[in-house]
């Protein structure tokens, strides 16, 4: 009889020197470094003779040396993405990878229609013809629309972009304490990533030339009100897009503000506007079940 792994930090196998949190049936997108070891007491040397205490010591210090040379040998050949293209496959934009085995090394059961943030203690709907990634650059749960729906990036052809994108996320390194001050200032930050330049400086539509503000004000999410401001991006090259940043205390206890970044492309090829508001009215409380009006149950929003 096999029991299951439970929720903790475990061994990130495809990101060498990192944690990754695993909720019990699933990896999630948070990491970290692991805590530091308690150093164990050295025992003092024996007594030694002449110069055969020095003849140890060099001879450790060398095994030492060795070892460290291996072990960036190996850490230089290593292929971190298992899914990354060998010489020998056809050559396409690199996409992310899915998939990764439990702790045990069990394969992983999650539900493909639940992206589930563990840690701020959320569920979210993944619509159909969506998918959950994980991103190798970004700390944030990440679903988007399907891969084989991706396109080649209007200005650099090497990439793919996506139609739509939703990140989770936990908001740090800020003196910012309301959800509407995070929102307004997060604003500035997702519309950069989706649309001016990527995680890694790359220019995928030409920048943004300007921006209009849509809507913004107070909104409650899964028990708890929060914030929401969604811009109109115009961009050097392709159709420019839509992105909303939304902000509210997590529902697990801690309170710590939860970011929830949409980006959505405009134009035909764009997922509809009015799902930003019906995955915004999806977010509940793990364990929560859904309103008999499911994801697009009422949800007060003051414009």
């Amino acid at each position: 009889m096999s029991y299951p792994t439970p929720p903790g930090w475990y061994p990130d196998t495809s990101a060498p020197g990192l944690e990754r949190w695993w909720d019990g049936t699933a990896w999630t997108a948070h990491t970290r470094a692991p805590a530091a070891p308690v150093p164990a007491p050295v025992p003092a040397p024996a007594p030694q003779r002449g110069g055969s205490a020095r003849a140890v010591a060099l001879v450790a210090a060398g095994a030492v040396v060795v070892g460290a040379v291996v072990t960036g040998a190996v850490l230089l050949t290593r292929n971190d993405d298992p899914e990354a293209p060998t010489a020998h496959a056809s050559p396409k934009p690199a996409r992310s990878s899915t998939g990764r085995p439990s702790p045990d090394g069990t394969p992983a059961k999650q539900d493909p229609n639940v992206l589930v943030d563990q840690l701020n203690g959320i569920t979210l709907p993944i619509p159909d013809g969506w998918e959950r990634i994980e991103h190798p650059l970004e700390e944030a749960l990440t679903m988007r629309t399907a891969q084989d729906e991706g396109y080649l990036c209007p200005t650099n052809r090497s990439a793919v972009c996506d139609h739509g994108a939703v990140t989770i996320r936990t908001a740090t390194r800020t003196d910012l304490t309301t959800p509407e001050e995070i929102a307004k200032k997060d604003i500035v930050e997702a519309a950069d990533l989706a649309y001016e330049e990527d995680l890694i400086g790359r220019s995928l539509h030409g920048g943004i030339m300007s921006h209009r503000q849509l809507s913004a004000g107070a909104v409650s999410v899964a028990g708890r009100t929060g914030y929401q401001v969604r811009w109109r991006v115009v961009t050097g090259k392709g159709p420019g897009g839509y992105v909303q940043t939304l902000v509210f205390p997590s529902p697990n206890g801690s309170e710590s503000p939860v970011i929830v970044r949409y980006a959505f492309d405009a134009g035909h090829d764009g997922p509809p506007l009015a799902l930003m508001d019906t995955l915004t009215k999806g977010i509940r409380p793990i364990g929560a079940e859904a309103t008999d009006g499911g994801v697009g149950s009422a949800v007060e929003h003051t414009p």
